[in-house]
């Protein structure tokens, strides 16, 4: 597991309040569909990548198939920090 995806799951455990479902976490699965966050779970989520990930969000154009999965939202988070880097 790649430490981006491992940092993933922790704030969606932390968000979710359930420490014993990490294990339970597939980069495979559907954020909201399978994992559930809810709309104020889901605004936190977004709020926690910004902050650890270091990025910025654009919500104007994000693009809610990004949440299709742990997989899907790692490759964004990647583009998105070049993509912050690259704007000085």
């Amino acid at each position: 597991m790649s430490i981006q995806k491992e940092k993933i799951k922790k704030i969606i455990v932390e968000i979710k309040e359930s420490p014993d479902s990490f294990h339970l976490l597939k980069d495979d699965m559907h954020i909201i569909n399978e994992i559930g966050l809810d709309s104020l779970q889901m605004i936190n989520f977004l709020l926690k990548l910004e902050e650890e990930f270091d990025i910025e969000i654009d919500y104007d154009s994000f693009d809610i198939e990004e949440m299709s999965s742990i997989d899907r939202l790692s490759i964004f988070l990647s583009k998105q920090k070049k993509a912050d880097k690259t704007d000085w």
